[in-house]
């Protein structure tokens, strides 16, 4: 710890000596000081797209087809800003994490008491149950879709990725990356088919990209783009972040830690870029495959079942459900990694990944079989929605805290937010916090 740090570390309450993720932490080898710079981008490559795969979960499908389905293009433009937001709020995370040697849960837990420590933790967890649970329903509709195969069926299968990620593990983090990226990738050459078969309108697709006042006008409009604006920043995926960026072997030095900020941000505005072009994707493949036929798609399997027969390729809906698949298994790498940060750096407790994975896992199935054995395979929507929720309320505790951190010269020293960071985040922060609460309420009036 250099001397840097060492005053910095007077800013929180009490010290946190243990190492974030301490299996992989400083495991990812980089190039030596006279590489090129490419070569160094390339090592540091690689959190940024595991942080992306929350951005394009299963939770988010349903939003999107139905918004592009039910207002054309209109909604792109919410995607944009959302996306911006979503950059801005990752790099803090990242650049919390280098600054300060410590992801955001160790950070909250150095600067409050253990009790209100163990209740955030307590929400933390609820939160990523939550988002297990889109995860498990949007692969278990994904094996429906492709094999024919029942939800609690499906349900019940989705337990076996435990031995995957396990598998995985025991290798490297770098192969746990590569994972992702490949399914993220999959997921986008799919969406970019289909694109090209739908045919969309490009006036009217560059057009949406350009705020309207329908937006704020029409209450239809603002309540679906309120959906994808208030769940834009997952919670989990600040926590995320700002552990899995201190997998790589930078020196801990102020020199060190400013090169490893400037990869980290290339790197987080890459991929983020990449999830942005996927959900605009997935919204515009609602808007030119749905919205010119007349078509409201309310839910995925709608989707899969009109989208064939509506772009006139019976491709479509198969290649649909394969991303809907990928998206699935993507977010169950990084939520197992999210578990296990939160766990470790609220309440310092540390368990074997697999026992960590299973109990997860368990938390989330156990809801998706009551609903779907009392309100039937059409139940598990309402649970889809209801788990976005949960996302939506645990917010704050992730987001106020993240700003406050990095707004704080003797928390961050040299790398602490500028003015014009500081005012575009904290507005951001309450944007969201407002719309969350408006979405929170309206959409637990309307289950």
């Amino acid at each position: 710890m250099d001397k840097n740090e060492k005053n910095r570390n007077k800013g929180w309450i009490r010290k946190i000596d243990s190492i974030s993720l301490e299996e992989v932490n400083n495991s990812v080898k980089i190039p030596p000081a006279n590489a090129s710079f490419l070569r160094k981008l390339l090592a540091f490559m690689g959190p940024g797209a595991l942080v992306a795969v929350g951005y394009v979960d299963p939770g988010n499908w349903a939003t999107s087809i139905e918004g592009g389905s039910e207002f054309g293009y209109t909604l792109l433009s919410v995607i944009l800003i959302a996306s911006l937001i979503a950059t801005l709020m990752q790099e803090m995370a990242a650049r919390l994490g280098i600054a300060t040697s410590m992801d955001l849960a160790q950070a909250t837990s150095a600067s409050v008491g253990k009790k209100l420590s163990f209740f955030l933790w307590i929400l933390t967890e609820v939160a990523i149950i939550a988002t297990d649970i889109a995860e498990v329903i949007g692969s278990a509709i994904a094996l429906k879709l492709l094999f024919n195969i029942p939800i609690l069926l499906g349900v019940t299968i989705t337990t076996l990725d435990v031995l995957l990620l396990l598998l995985l593990q025991k290798r490297s983090f770098r192969i746990i990356e590569s994972v992702v990226i490949i399914l993220m990738a999959t997921i986008f050459i799919i969406f970019a088919y289909e694109i090209l078969l739908s045919n969309p309108n490009v006036t009217d697709l560059v057009q949406g990209y350009i705020p309207s006042s329908d937006i704020v006008t029409n209450p239809s409009i603002l309540f679906v783009g309120l959906g994808i604006l208030g769940a834009t920043v997952m919670p989990h995926n600040l926590y995320l972040h700002s552990s899995i960026i201190q997998t790589r072997s930078y020196e801990r030095t102020e020199k060190g830690k400013k090169e490893a900020v400037n990869f980290a941000r290339i790197d987080s505005i890459f991929s983020l870029t990449i999830a942005f072009l996927i959900n605009s994707m997935i919204l515009i493949l609602g808007a030119s495959a749905f919205y010119g036929n007349g078509q409201v798609v309310s839910g995925i399997e709608d989707a899969y079942a009109l989208l064939a027969p509506t772009i006139g390729a019976s491709i479509a809906s198969t290649l649909f459900a394969i991303a809907l698949l990928a998206s699935g298994q993507n977010s169950t790498i990084t939520g197992t990694l999210s578990g296990q940060i939160v766990m470790e750096g609220f309440i310092h407790l540390r368990v074997k990944p697999w026992v960590r994975r299973i109990i997860t896992r368990l938390l989330a199935v156990i809801p998706v079989f009551i609903v779907t054995i009392i309100a039937g395979e059409n139940g598990t929507t309402n649970l889809l929605i209801f788990s976005q929720v949960i996302l939506s309320m645990q917010l704050p505790f992730a987001l106020v805290p993240l700003v406050l951190f990095t707004s704080d010269k003797h928390k961050m020293g040299s790398f602490v937010n500028s003015t014009w960071v500081k005012l575009v985040a904290w507005t951001a922060t309450v944007i969201i916090i407002c719309l969350n609460v408006y979405l929170v309420v309206y959409t637990l009036i309307g289950l």
